[in-house]
């Protein structure tokens, strides 16, 4: 059966793309603005195990998804019309190493003047997925992210980095504060600027 062409190619005009994790801190694309953003029915999760960006199949780390259920607070950048195809094709080399995320339109709310709705381009978690980690204790958690190493460098860093942007924004993440706490006293803080792709 072909693949239908996701409804974000399928859109005109600008394009919106929701950052939860990583695109946070490290979009990667050229946006005209970035505004504070709410998604509800998907949560903010450490559920997904990293092969490639921080982890390997052997030791895998830990990284971000969007799982269902709640709402999670984030950040919309828009993406001028001219740059949508090379934005999409982008983030697909991005987010989708391994298809463990579904690439999705899905309704935020800017958390802006006049707060309105907008249709945003966002990667959901496969629950069907091998690297689907599921609801994991705060201990295994640490465990993950203390031996997590890939490409992109320490799972470490992409944890603090995360909670760091998410504090940028103005509001929390109480398991991911809980869990960048527990990684502060694991050893003194020598944090280097995440590369730029």
């Amino acid at each position: 059966m072909p693949a239908k062409a996701p409804s974000a190619e399928l859109s005109k005009g600008d394009l919106w793309v929701f950052g939860y994790g990583s695109l946070m801190w490290r979009p990667g694309f050229e946006f005209i603005e970035q505004v504070p953003a709410r998604l509800i029915g998907e949560h903010r999760a450490l559920c997904v195990y990293s092969f490639v960006h921080r982890g390997t199949p052997e030791k895998p780390g830990l990284v971000l998804g969007l799982d269902r259920g709640g709402a999670c607070r984030g950040v919309a950048f828009r993406v001028a019309e001219k740059h949508r195809a090379a934005t999409i094709a982008y983030l697909r080399a991005r987010e989708q190493v391994t298809s463990v995320y579904r690439e999705v339109m899905r309704s935020v709310w800017l958390e802006n003047e006049p707060r309105q709705r907008v249709s945003a381009l966002a990667y959901v978690v496969d629950r069907g997925h091998v690297q689907y980690a599921g609801r994991l204790s705060l201990a295994e958690q640490l465990r993950h992210v203390q031996q997590g190493h890939g490409q992109s460098g320490a799972n470490r860093e992409y944890v603090i980095a995360t909670v760091r942007a998410i504090e940028a924004e103005g509001f929390g993440d109480k398991q991911l504060h809980q869990l960048a706490s527990m990684l502060h006293e694991d050893r003194p803080l020598h944090l280097q600027q995440p590369p730029e792709e």
